[in-house]
């Protein structure tokens, strides 16, 4: 009884912030594409502020361009999976969140910016999505946790068909972002996985 008490202590300790952040993002995602709609110009700021490859002096843009995209449509069919796998990652606490989330941005956006093509501009969430799929998808096997891994295994079901975006396919859609987004989530997985305290030398005999 105790131990199912603690365990939804637990849960309910961490869901309350997690949904909270997660619900800020998406409203910040939701604002912005009220301004950029509104703008001269429909996806004037996502042109702006999206990844132009090998333009050194617009690199950092690989930070702002998961808050931008180019319709309504766009940013509603990042929304839930957004919403659903950062709420997840948060779980296991914000900072966790922060550091998931920026090597994800990180990795695919660095990505994007060496070989897409020189005349595109590439922006939204969906890269950071995948990032987070993938970090959940094989968290429970750099932490060697069962339930971690039954999580995996239940999104996977879910979401799986996700994965097929890292492959080159429709006109539009970054599959340069969803891969390397994948590769940062399998990256963070590994770097920021459940550390082991090392087994005590057993004492010598007297």
């Amino acid at each position: 009884m105790a131990g199912r008490r603690s365990a939804s202590s637990w849960f309910f300790l961490n869901a309350i912030p997690a949904t909270i952040v997660m619900v800020l993002w998406l409203a910040v995602l939701w604002a912005i594409e009220g301004v950029n709609y509104l703008s001269k110009g429909h996806d004037q700021l996502s042109s702006q502020y999206g990844i132009r490859p090998r333009d050194l002096g617009d690199i950092q843009d690989i930070y702002t361009a998961p808050f931008f995209h180019g319709s309504w449509d766009h940013l509603i069919g990042n929304s839930l999976p957004l919403l659903i796998f950062g709420f997840l990652v948060a779980l296991r606490g914000l900072v966790k969140l922060l550091a998931v989330t920026f090597t994800v941005a990180t990795v695919s956006g660095l990505g994007v910016w060496f070989i897409s093509p020189s005349n595109s501009v590439t922006f939204g969430a969906s890269g950071v999505i995948m990032g987070l799929l993938a970090f959940l998808l094989v968290r429970g096997i750099f932490d060697r946790k069962l339930w971690d891994i039954a999580l995996g295994l239940g999104i996977f079901a879910v979401y799986g068909t996700l994965l097929w975006g890292v492959l080159p396919q429709q006109q539009g859609v970054s599959w340069q972002a969803h891969l390397f987004g994948a590769v940062g989530g399998l990256l963070a997985a590994f770097l920021f996985r459940r550390r082991r305290e090392p087994k005590a030398a057993p004492a010598p005999a007297a």
